[in-house]
């Protein structure tokens, strides 16, 4: 059995534990917030400058001209956006994941110490479902370190995608608009 101590810390270590993410969330949205500003700002002042260069144009070639050459620019700011926010997103995600698992690590080791006094503390002749306990115990950990794995795989190759996706749609504009 735990003591009340035991019980009080847990309780204890669980709300620091809240507070921190709640802390890691909000700073995720502050993060997406100033992103969102910094590009509306950027996007209102270029549409202000593109809207007078565009009226500058003396005959329709050239506006076709002008038109064409905003394309590119345009492209690689929205790759660049879509990076800054997956940035913000994997680095929030992986903050909640890693206290989710240290969290799980913490209450393994509680629930193995409990199965060990338990052990401890069995009468005589239960040793075979201590036995049949502990690795049933030692079976779901394997299985919940498989799956965390198999998540980080599937994380790092998601990632590489989008990396790639963006570096090749910067790439086609770019050769687009070298061919205009």
């Amino acid at each position: 059995m735990m003591t009340v101590e035991q019980v009080m810390a847990s309780h204890k270590a669980n709300v620091e534990t809240l507070f921190g993410l709640t802390t890691k969330a909000f700073q995720g949205v502050e993060k997406l917030v100033e992103l969102n500003m910094t590009a509306s700002k950027a996007a209102l002042n270029e549409a202000a400058a593109q809207t007078s260069t565009l009226l500058s144009a003396r005959d329709a070639q050239e506006l076709l001209a002008l038109q064409a050459n905003m394309f590119q620019p345009l492209a690689e700011k929205t790759a660049s956006y879509s990076r800054h926010l997956y940035d913000i997103t994997s680095s929030t995600t992986a903050e909640f994941s890693k206290a989710a698992e240290a969290q799980a690590a913490e209450a393994q080791k509680a629930f193995m110490s409990l199965v060990d006094n338990a052990a401890k503390n069995a009468p005589a002749g239960s040793e075979t479902a201590v036995a049949v306990m502990k690795s049933t115990v030692a079976a779901a950990n394997n299985a919940l370190e498989s799956v965390q794995k198999a998540v980080k795989q599937a994380t790092d190759l998601v990632e590489s995608n989008i990396s790639a996706v963006a570096a090749q749609a910067t790439e086609v504009t770019k050769t687009a608009s070298k061919k205009r």
